[in-house]
């Protein structure tokens, strides 16, 4: 070890922001063990690297005792104080132990500690980096894929795409950009592992944090989102300037902001509906297209409601498969059951022919109202 060995842990620290001292410690730690390993020693070893000259000195720790059991680890009263009288029972004292070849050994470590911590300083700064776009979208392309993952280039990292965050109209091929939502960022022991995702609802609104700026600014919020990707979403947003229509300035010009947005996800189509403070409103909005005629709430569970809808208009609020009834769910967080006008007008009238049923205590009540007026 020489001033070299300084310099390069110079060298080190400013082109790839590892602190020498690190790197120190970490080497005076790898040379005990490669001392142990070399030499058999069981004893306590001290490894302590000269910052001033680059060298590198090992040390033997013994202890101070009036019986010597093990040499290796003690060392007597005697012996210690034609070393310095001053030393008593119970003393540490350092003897040094450093073997002629030990150079070698420890030219060898370095090389492995410093291409470890180089290693783990790399990973820290690109973790450190992706962690800043995590719940952020950013341009991939398509490198691979297996059986569990497509494998994204993101420049620095590569990362995985599952097979429940794809989008179900989508077919990746090598080469191709896209768009992905950083779902997730994990410092593993193999590494920083960046998640990705195409079907996470949040990808939504980021793409339209980007295409309308309104959004960005905050003027106009995304309330809800609820997301079948590849196939529909229903977007609730409201406008806090009432001299903006939220709904119409995320659809832009003849569609054209929206429209831009069904096409990075391959025609997903997207039904945008103003957001209300009055639950009875934003449930008939969250139904678009489908016309709603009337909203009521259940008196026993207050998170659910019928939906009454002109008989015309039942498989359109409904929709194929039961899809806008459960987009219309899960944007407004009600549980929706949707019934058309002569459905309950079918069940209204039952109520009505229902005989009228006497309980005991309004017969109590009756029978104690004529004894009174007797």
């Amino acid at each position: 070890m020489s001033k070299e060995m300084l310099n390069a842990l110079d060298a080190l620290e400013a082109e790839k922001g590892v602190s020498k001292e690190i790197v120190i410690e970490a080497l005076e730690a790898a040379l005990i063990s490669a001392y142990k390993r070399h030499y058999g020693q069981s004893q306590n070893v001290e490894v302590e690297f000269d910052q001033k000259k680059g060298n590198i000195h090992v040390y033997a720790v013994k202890e101070v005792s009036e019986e010597v059991m093990d040499s290796q680890l003690e060392v007597s009263l005697q012996e210690a104080m034609t070393v310095n009288p001053a030393y008593e029972i119970g003393d540490k004292i350092r003897f040094e132990v450093t073997p002629k070849d030990f150079g070698r050994i420890a030219a060898q470590t370095a090389k492995q500690v410093i291409l470890q911590r180089v290693r783990e300083a790399e990973r820290n700064i690109i973790y450190n980096e992706f962690s800043a776009y995590e719940k952020d979208i950013m341009q991939g392309i398509v490198e691979r894929q297996d059986n569990r993952y497509i494998y994204v280039n993101l420049g620095k990292i590569e990362a995985v795409l599952s097979k429940q965050d794809q989008m179900m109209n989508e077919f990746y091929q090598p080469h191709d950009r896209i768009k992905v939502y950083v779902s997730r960022v994990e410092n593993t022991s193999k590494g920083p592992q960046v998640f990705v995702s195409r079907s996470h609802p949040d990808l939504l609104r980021r793409l339209f944090e980007q295409e309308v700026p309104e959004v960005y600014d905050g003027i106009v919020e995304i309330v809800s989102i609820a997301r079948e990707a590849g196939d529909r979403s229903k977007i609730a947003v409201r406008s806090h300037d009432e001299n903006i229509d939220p709904v119409g300035t995320c659809v832009g010009p003849k569609g054209q902001r929206v429209q831009a947005l069904v096409n990075e996800l391959k025609g997903e189509n997207m039904d945008i509906v103003e957001w209300n403070e009055d639950p009875a409103v934003f449930i008939a909005n969250a139904l678009n297209p489908a016309e709603v005629s009337d909203v009521i709430f259940d008196v026993t569970n207050p998170k659910a409601c019928t939906v009454v809808v002109p008989d015309y208009q039942l498989s359109l609020a409904i929709g194929k498969r039961g899809q806008n009834a459960r987009l219309a769910a899960k944007l407004t967080g009600f549980k929706i059951d949707i019934k058309s006008e002569s459905d309950m007008a079918d069940f209204y009238e039952k109520l009505d022919n229902e005989p009228e049923v006497v309980t005991d205590e309004e017969v109590f009540l009756n029978d104690e109202t004529e004894s009174v007026e007797e």
